[in-house]
């Protein structure tokens, strides 16, 4: 008696391999067979408590994204959505530097506002929703363990955290590290790993800051307290060293060179993998292409340095549900603090208010407050901004800008701006490519996607709440790159999967899953890929105390299945919680 049975399904099987008709069946959450169909071929025998019709459809992997920032949300939200909605069934956190583990009793909320600084998910959530009950990380990862989920979650050990726990004051304002702080917190790293932790994280973009202003702690660190902690971490058992390196935001188009020189001789040195993320800026539009390069010919001379990358174009997206050029309209502010968000909407709508909101002056941006002064970023950006519409076009073309499309329509940038905002009942969004679309395609992109060295990450998800929802990085890949796209090259499905399954999964140590093999983990999609659609974002208060965040769902996953128990049927939540922590293979 099998406890699941996938019948009639066509299986991409992660490994890259052509796709091949076969039958799958699942006992005790691993993968007990893969009948090949054919003319010669027997029928799968055996009963099963439950038979998944997968006629005409595709029967894949779980997929494992590897850059989340889940680690507060898994402390009380079990579902882990927007993830869990795309056929993700393993998810790593603890990326960027920032994290919630260790830390020093009264300590907490400097964590909470380091993480909402960096990563945009509302302080006032976090506050109410962590369930705070460790001090080290390995009692982070102890309690952790105790959660039921619908995804199996694996964590990564951060510096700021690290840095702060042993240097107090003088870490989180990025002092220079003494060699007795690197000695604590190389105990500290090396603890963490053997406790458990997939990874290592820093961050040295000056783009990732506290709510303070404060760089991460370890943005400025030099390199004997990197060495350092790479070789704790090595000396726990090994783990991937993960980075946000200088240059990531193109502040300093000079420092990624120097960045990856140093990952080079630090991964020579601990024989572990090192990832860091990798985009295409403006001021330098073909840099990605020699760190690319320089990354695969580390990895001749034996260094594991893989640039993590993107699947789209790498910015923000801005609304009347969110940030957008109109919040400092005084008709606007005074609208928002009276109505409530169906009634906004409403009153947004109306000719007399909209007249009024265009037609009045800015009142100034606080100072004190992050990401106060967007709506001036958002007013000079009408040539870089364009309707993402339904469904979500994320390659759109010159003439689809707010600016274009306010020549044609003959009237101001500001007008267009806020008629197009309006749609959707107000929830319309406007897609701001900051990076990856420095030629105004995808090209570059794909040449990121194929390339030997590089390992599809940067969902975020869980992250940038107000901004992105790129958490949808699965269905993209499989709607866009493997089916939709028009304006170039697509690839393959079995290489998409691929990328998103055996290969991230290979690169945290994880080879029990991430491939449909006979003795794998059963983490299982079934998937009908021609009615796959990804929807557009919507901007949901369904955090802790009344918090933010966008989501972006997905029809057209059949079902998905963590350990082999059914999590979802046709996109709906099962109730089912198979997920657990994942610890380090040490």
């Amino acid at each position: 008696m099998f406890d699941v049975k996938i019948t009639g399904g066509t299986v991409v099987d992660g490994t890259g391999a052509e796709r091949f008709d076969a039958d799958v069946a699942v006992k005790d959450g691993k993968i007990v067979e893969v009948r090949r169909r054919g003319p010669a071929d027997s029928p799968l025998a055996g009963e099963a408590a439950e038979t998944i019709d997968a006629t005409g459809k595709i029967v894949a992997p779980g997929f494992v994204d590897i850059h989340t920032h889940y680690d507060g949300q898994v402390s009380w939200d079990d579902l882990l959505e927007p993830s869990s909605t795309h056929g993700v069934t393993t998810v790593v956190a603890g990326n960027c530097g920032v994290g919630f583990a260790p830390v020093r009793p009264g300590r907490e909320q400097w964590l909470i506002e380091l993480m909402e600084g960096v990563e945009d998910i509302p302080g006032t959530a976090l506050s109410e929703g962590i369930s705070w009950g460790w001090e080290s990380y390995p009692e982070y990862l102890d309690a952790i363990g105790q959660r039921r989920l619908a995804v199996d979650f694996g964590s990564q050990v951060a510096h700021g955290p690290i840095r702060a726990y042993a240097m107090g004051e003088r870490g989180a304002r990025n002092e220079p590290a003494t060699p007795d702080d690197i000695v604590v917190m190389s105990r500290l790293v090396r603890e963490a790993v053997e406790a458990g932790a997939l990874g290592f994280s820093s961050s040295r973009t000056l783009a990732h800051r506290a709510m303070d202003g404060e760089p991460v702690p370890g943005t400025f660190a030099a390199e004997d307290e990197l060495f350092a902690l790479g070789h704790a971490m090595a000396s726990g058992g090994g783990a991937v060293f993960e980075l946000a390196p200088q240059g990531a935001a193109g502040e300093d188009i000079v420092a990624p060179k120097k960045e990856i020189d140093w990952m080079r001789r630090l991964g020579a040195e601990i024989d572990c993998a090192l990832s860091f993320a990798l985009i295409q800026v403006d001021a330098d539009p073909d840099l990605w292409r020699e760190q690319l390069d320089i990354s695969a010919a580390a990895h001749e001379e034996g260094s594991r340095l893989h640039p993590q990358i993107a699947a789209r174009p790498f910015g923000m997206l801005l609304g009347f549900p969110g940030h957008h050029a109109f919040t400092h309209r005084p008709t606007y502010r005074r609208l928002k603090a009276e109505c409530s968000r169906e009634e906004l909407a409403a009153r947004l709508a109306d000719p007399a208010v909209r007249a009024a909101i265009l037609s009045e002056e800015d009142l100034p941006p606080d100072p004190n407050v992050l990401f106060d002064g967007m709506f001036a970023f958002a007013q000079h950006a009408v040539d870089r901004l364009y309707p993402l519409g339904e469904p979500p076009d994320y390659e759109p073309t010159p003439d689809r800008t707010v600016a274009a499309i306010a020549r044609e329509r003959g009237e101001d940038p500001l007008a267009t701006m806020y008629d197009l905002m309006l749609e959707s009942d107000a929830g319309a969004m406007l897609l701001l490519p900051m990076y990856n679309y420095a030629d105004g395609n995808h090209d570059a992109i794909r040449e990121m996607l194929t390339h030997p060295a590089g390992v599809l990450g940067l969902s975020d998800g869980g992250a940038h709440c107000s901004m992105i929802c790129d958490a949808s990085y699965p269905t993209f890949l499989l709607t866009h790159w493997a089916r939709d796209r028009r304006r170039g090259h697509k690839l393959p499905l079995e290489y998409v999967i691929r990328k998103q399954s055996h290969d991230t999964a290979q690169l945290f140590g994880l080879s029990d899953r991430g491939v449909i093999e006979v003795g794998k983990k059963a983490d299982i999609n079934v998937i009908d890929t021609d009615a796959l659609t990804l929807h557009a974002p919507r901007m949901v208060f369904d955090l802790p105390a009344g918090g933010h965040r966008l989501v972006q769902g997905a029809s057209g996953y059949t079902a998905t299945i963590v350990s082999g128990v059914v999590t979802r049927r046709d996109g709906v939540d099962t109730g089912a919680r198979p997920g657990r922590l994942v610890r380090g293979t040490r």
